[in-house]
Formats: C-alpha cells, structure tokens, sequence
C-alpha cells in the first residue's frame, strides 16, 4: 500500500512523503516537493494540480518497480523494500562504494586490502578525470582503455597534507603490476555486486560483469628476489648518516634479516609489549585473518638483532603516521642503497627472500622448517598441524645456521 504522507517542517512549509505499507509497518521515503498550507485541503490532501501531478508520476514509478517484485515480496520486509525502491532508480558510483569499503576495511584491520583498494580508485579518479563514476562505466571496452592506461607513463596530481598540489610521474606498470592492480579491481566490483545484488530474491542491481570479457593478464612467474651473503654483508656495513633514509631502510632490512624475514608492517605496529623472555611474539599481520592460529609466531631476539629492537621497537607509528609512509622511507632508502652498492632491484623485501633461500640451499634445513621460520602453513598438513604442538627451538636453529652464515662472511 502507498500513500501520501505531509510532514511538518514548519507551519507554512510541508515536505510530502509517500508512506510503504507492508505487513502492518510503514516506512517512509522521501520527496523533494514542499508544500503550503493553501496547496492542502482540509484532510491535509494536496490539492495542487502541478505538484500532484508530479507526485503520481513517482508514485506509478514505485508501484511499476514494486510490481516486477511479484511475489518476492511475501519474503520482504517493509524496509527492504523502502531500501529497494531508493535503489532501484539511483546510479551506483563505483569511487563512493570504493571509498565506503576502505573505510570498512580499515575498521577491520584490514590496512594490506585497503591500501590496494585506495590505489584503484585513486587511479580511477585520475583515468576519468573526476571523482564520480557510475558502475555502469566500468565495462570491458573501458578496461581495455584502461590497461593501456596504465601501461603509460602518467602524471599524477596529488596533494600534500598542507594542501599543496603537487605533481609525481608514475611509470608505466608491468605485467605483474597489472595482473595485480586489475585482480585488485575485479575484487572491488565484486565486492560491490555481493552488496547490490540479492539474487535470492533476484533483485539485480548490477547486471554486467566485464570480466568475462575483458581477461586478466595472467600473473607472471614471480622472479626470484634474494641477493647472495657478500651482498647481505655489504649492506650491513654500508655508511649512512644516522636519522637518514637509507640508515632506516639499511638497519630494518638487517633486522627483517635476523628476525626471519619478519615484515615492515609488523615492525610498525610493534611495541615492548610484544618482547616476551627474550623473544619477540607477535601476529603476522598479511595472514592472521585468514588463519586459525592467527598467525602467531615467537622469534629469538639474537644477540645482533638486540640494538635494532631497542632502536626501533614503539618509536616507528611514532615517526609514520601510517605504514604506508613507513613503506614510502624503506622504498626511498632502498634505491639509495642500490645505487651506492650497486645492487639493482633489491628492496626491503628481499631480506625475507635471502634469509630463505639461504637457509634452505646453504644451511640445508628442510622446506618445512623453512616455512615455519617465514610463519607459512602448508594446506595439505592442517590436520597433520593440529596433533603437533609447534616447538620454536626448530625456528630457533634455522634463524641460527642463517646468521652463522652471515657471520662467517664477515669475519673474512
């Protein structure tokens, strides 16, 4: 049932409203018509020609959509079907729905997903050259566009946070950062289709899915990212001025280093509480959602890793406001260290790898006490894990015959 409803603002001017009726619970929606008491009858009836014929014309639009429900409706409540009829003729604007996840993300703790989420739309608005766009834009013959896009050399516009303008040249992205950046994408549209559309009750919101179209490049073979142990010592001795970048990037890559390849992330969001009886325990923050164990993991704090801790342990989410500026310092600092040491694509990143590689193919440890000193899970061993209480001695002597390594080459 719907029925026109006015609503006081104040004595002389009267908002109308069209009331849902549905299971002996109205709700009400909106309109942007305002009346006067003269436009009303006594029974508070608009007796306006021009305005009622407006308001029956969205009336006939609400109950033509209320229609196509058919007898879906039996299953509906009042206010999914106010919240349908609001949807039903409005356009979803893919940077505002981008934008409501990432908060939602970043409320969940969800910061690796909503940085790459943030990176899509921020690159969206730039490829359209504005800050609104319509689901119904993202289709597969804009993507295409869109690929080359991003296969160009780009000149960003950002802005500082005094509000100055300021312009970055973004080269152009490869095939893995692409196969990334549009799985990213893709992830975001199909977040967007899970909350629009209700295919139990076949309420479609979003009916076109590009990507059946449009085909993802495929993800290249990962090169391998590990650097040998003369290189690992060159970087330990490199000279820098403390306070530096390339002090920060040199002295947290050891760290990752010593510490089992334990991520930036994770030393950001550190603090003393995490020291426990000489070991450093916390939860990997890229897989603990995902896991049961949360990812937990306890670490040695091993002789050569003590005065990095006590530098950098709490005192880094005070000098970053976010991880992503902490990432941006290592990024920088990194390229310094390339270029002095000439060492080309090492990244902070490459600690975790060397520190793998090694203790696999020159300390000679099995692949699963590798993985347990990277905090891995190997799928096809969770029922095998639940009748093995995990023993931390193991990672001990992997994270020992590592740095023994490192040892002996520079005693030489």
């Amino acid at each position: 049932m719907i029925n026109l409803k006015t609503s006081s603002k104040s004595r002389w001017d009267l908002d109308v409203k069209i009331r849902i009726s549905h299971n002996r619970v109205s709700r009400y929606l909106d309109t942007n018509h305002f009346v006067v008491d003269k436009q009303l009858n006594k029974k508070m009836e608009v007796k306006d020609n021009f305005i009622q014929v407006q308001i029956d014309r969205e009336l006939s639009e609400y109950r033509r959509a209320i229609s196509e429900l058919g007898s879906r409706i039996n299953f509906m409540s009042c206010t999914q079907i106010v919240d349908y009829l609001t949807q039903s003729n409005k356009e979803i604007d893919f940077i505002e729905f981008g934008k409501s996840k990432i908060e939602a993300l970043l409320a969940d703790g969800k910061i690796g997903t909503s940085v790459n989420y943030r990176a899509v739309i921020n690159s969206l608005v730039d490829f359209f050259q504005r800050d609104s766009v319509s689901i119904n834009e993202i289709n597969a013959v804009m993507l295409r566009s869109y690929e080359k896009y991003l296969r160009s050399e780009r000149k960003l516009v950002r802005q500082s946070k005094n509000k100055k303008e300021f312009t970055i040249i973004s080269p152009p992205l490869a095939d893995g950062g692409l196969h990334n950046h549009m799985r990213d994408l893709r992830a975001l549209f199909n977040s967007a289709r899970d909350e629009f559309n209700d295919e139990d009750l076949g309420i479609i919101k979003i009916a076109h899915y590009p990507f059946k179209k449009y085909k993802i490049i495929s993800r290249p073979e990962t090169a391998k990212r590990n650097i040998d142990i003369a290189q690992i010592a060159a970087i330990k001795n490199s000279d820098w001025p403390e306070g530096s970048r390339p002090a920060l990037a040199r002295d947290l890559f050891m760290l990752s280093f010593y510490m089992c390849g334990t991520n930036s992330v994770d030393f950001y969001q550190m603090s003393p509480k995490n020291l426990k009886n000489g070991r450093l325990e916390y939860k990997r923050s890229k897989t603990k959602g995902k896991r049961k164990d949360q990812a937990f993991i306890s670490i040695k704090v091993v002789d050569e890793a003590q005065p990095l801790i006590d530098k950098y342990l709490g005192v880094l989410n005070r000098h970053y406001s976010s991880r992503v500026g902490l990432s941006t310092a290592l990024s920088y600092g990194m390229r310094k260290i390339q270029q002095q040491l000439n060492i080309p694509g090492v990244t902070f990143y490459w600690a975790r790898h060397t520190f793998a590689t090694i203790a696999r193919n020159t300390c000679r440890k099995s692949k699963d006490d590798v993985a347990m000193a990277l905090n891995h899970i190997d799928d096809g061993r969770k029922t095998t894990d639940i009748y093995i209480e995990k023993d931390w001695k193991i990672l001990d002597e992997v994270q020992e015959a590592v740095i023994g390594v490192l040892n002996e080459e520079l005693a030489t």
